[in-house]
């Protein structure tokens, strides 16, 4: 079975293990005073249409030349035409089959432990040097598309519905970030396919999905739950806890702790989607 998952080591007696516990320049992100970040908030609704209303094309291309960051709000997120929308409730039950998963019983979540040279697959940080200072996080690990590389034997058969809302939630993340791209191309003054066109055809780009849990710890002022990071994507879209706040982000050499708002997604343009939206300003796409 091998190590402990960060959950079993949660309501286990013994000392934190040493390599968990974050030492020198990591402990200045571990501060829960730091200030709120003033998030650019979207209406998501207002950017289905190619008439998007200017003043929220203009929120967008501030937010993404500022802080590359932001959060969108689904209240009138609705898309007729392909009858696809987010609905707020829909949130709820993403959150909810996460949390019935995490509590199964650890031999039930063993059954999709990942290998061992491989991210695919619930488990906690893979083992790579012997310092290593690891995540106070268990993680959920599941590839989306291509649809090829699924691999399904990694996908929970429990709870019962959570393959279904699953599924679902990324087909409707999908049609979301074609929506958000074009906007984005829009708010830059470029022809509106821009960034799809270089993301493939019907998004067939890889898609990855991550569900963490945070256990609590007996010292969390020694941990984190994620490290440091730079996302390597084109856009990562998150889905925040209703009630913990946890999320941080640094701007400048400040961190900022990130608030939590309901009913919206957190977009953030990783490194692949500033460079690709470098090049579309530099050739004019």
């Amino acid at each position: 079975m091998g190590a402990k998952s960060v959950q079993e080591l949660s309501i286990s007696d013994q000392d934190l293990p040493q390599n968990y516990i974050y030492k020198g320049s990591d402990v200045g992100v571990l501060d829960a005073s730091l200030p709120f970040m003033e998030v650019p908030i979207i209406d998501f609704g207002l950017l289905t249409s190619p008439s998007s209303s200017i003043e929220e094309l203009e929120k967008l291309r501030s937010a993404l030349s500022s802080w590359g960051f932001f959060q969108v709000i689904l209240r009138t997120f609705e898309l007729q035409a392909v009858n696809h929308g987010i609905e707020i409730t829909y949130l709820d039950k993403v959150r909810e089959v996460t949390k019935q998963f995490f509590a199964l019983p650890q031999e039930t979540k063993q059954k999709y432990h990942r290998e061992d040279d491989s991210t695919e697959g619930y488990g906690n940080d893979m083992i790579i040097t012997e310092n290593q200072t690891l995540d106070w996080s268990d993680r959920l690990f599941l590839t989306v598309n291509p649809q090829e590389r699924r691999q399904l034997r990694f996908w929970p058969e429990y709870p019962e519905t959570f393959r279904e809302v699953f599924n679902e939630y990324t087909m409707k993340l999908q049609v979301m970030t074609e929506v958000l791209l074009k906007a984005m191309a829009r708010s830059l003054n470029l022809e509106e396919n821009s960034f799809l066109d270089m993301f493939g055809e019907q998004l067939q780009a890889l898609i990855i999905a991550r569900f963490n849990f945070y256990p609590p710890c007996p010292r969390p002022d020694t941990v984190l739950g994620c490290k440091p990071h730079a996302d390597g994507t084109a856009l990562t879209i998150l889905l925040q806890d209703k009630e913990v706040e946890g999320l941080q982000v640094q701007k400048d050499n400040q961190w900022y702790r990130v608030p939590v708002i309901p009913e919206a997604l957190v977009i953030n343009l990783g490194d692949q989607g500033e460079v690709t939206m470098l090049i579309a300003l530099l050739y004019r796409i």
